[in-house]
């Protein structure tokens, strides 16, 4: 067979029109899995301190390798703070905290997040959202975007 060229040919197109195209053959895309992730919790707030209880669920139909909360305050935050090794500062209000995997219908470990805020507020809200989802999406926001007011009186608000 020398001098003989092998050749493929793919067809692209709809009944619009096809494109006809010398190379290898083209993979179909491949779904994006979806995940619906749900941040359940309490955040108390006494004096200059306050401290996040906060579980992440999976309601699937996909599992999740890993997800990111953002957890985003209405006041800023001390420059100090001892944060749990899975949490990172974006910014001065704002921390990125770790879920872990998530399987599908599955409850994440309790994340305990303790913060110093810079100044004694009588009240701050709390945000909190999905900031990475390990690659799926989340087509139900609802349950991951919430908004909490938090006195300071030390009770425990729940969201």
């Amino acid at each position: 067979m020398s001098g003989v060229r092998m050749w493929t040919w793919v067809v692209v197109g709809t009944c619009a029109g096809a494109v006809v195209v010398p190379g290898a053959a083209l993979a179909a895309p491949v779904p994006t899995p979806e995940a619906d992730l749900a941040f359940h919790g309490t955040v108390v707030m006494e004096g200059d301190k306050a401290q996040v209880r906060l579980t992440a669920r999976n309601n699937g139909p996909a599992a999740v390798m890993g997800a990111t909360v953002r957890l985003r305050w209405s006041v800023a935050l001390a420059a100090a703070q001892r944060l749990p090794a899975r949490c990172a500062r974006e910014d001065e209000r704002t921390l990125l905290c770790g879920t872990g995997a998530l399987a599908v219908n599955g409850v994440g470990e309790r994340l305990t997040v303790p913060v110093r805020l810079k100044e004694r507020p009588s009240q701050v809200t709390l945000e909190t959202d999905t900031a990475w989802s390990g690659g799926t999406v989340d087509k139900n926001r609802a349950n991951d975007r919430l908004k909490v007011l938090v006195l300071n009186t030390g009770d425990a608000y729940a969201f």
